[in-house]
């Protein structure tokens, strides 16, 4: 399965220096994004939304459509564009330089591992090679809320367990992230200080 072409596709990472870039990973609906706008609003920073999400909604509402092998690369390279786009633009904000990423490539790779068995070479390559300062895996402590893409409502612990076996095995060091929304970002503050 691993035929994607990837020639057309670039996916590196542009962060400043400057830029202290946090990743937010986990299972679906365990308020990665809730978390973002939080910690974004907080220090008066952009933060990159979940690319996988804008693609697939609008494959959803043109074609009914889900997620296939070949839209891994398409969506791997929107995210990383995003994230370079917004990396830029922390970096001239004089107040602070934090970046708040919903998502990562690495949390794509995930994905295709667990819906696919297999990834493309390009999007695993970017994903281990990728920097993040700061990793949070979310905890599966919030109520699943259904939308078109969500489709796992009783394998979040499953997926969640998956999710630290991969960042373990890829010597990606992470803290989980849980508790309610003061709580997470109260957490959060206190590991970037």
């Amino acid at each position: 399965m691993n035929g994607n072409d990837a020639t057309a596709y670039n996916l590196t990472q542009h962060t400043p220096k400057s830029v202290v870039n946090v990743a937010i990973l986990g299972a679906e609906s365990t308020g990665k994004t809730t978390l973002c706008r939080d910690l974004a609003a907080h220090f008066g920073c952009p933060w990159v939304p979940e690319y996988m999400r804008t693609y697939l909604q609008a494959k959803w509402d043109k074609e009914h459509l889900t997620c296939t092998w070949e839209d891994l690369l398409p969506i791997a390279q929107g995210q990383i564009e995003l994230e370079n786009k917004l990396a830029a633009q922390a970096a001239q904000n004089s107040d602070s330089s934090y970046l708040f990423c919903d998502t990562s490539l690495f949390e794509l790779m995930v994905y295709s591992n667990w819906y696919y068995g297999d990834c493309p070479d390009a999007l695993t390559q970017a994903a281990l090679t990728h920097h993040y300062d700061l990793i949070l895996l979310t905890e599966v402590d919030i109520p699943w809320v259904a939308d078109d893409l969500r489709d796992s409502p009783h394998q979040r612990d499953e997926i969640s367990a998956y999710f630290e076996s991969q960042l373990t095995r890829h010597q990606k060091p992470f803290h989980r992230i849980g508790g309610d929304r003061d709580e997470r970002v109260q957490q959060v503050l206190e590991w970037l200080s």
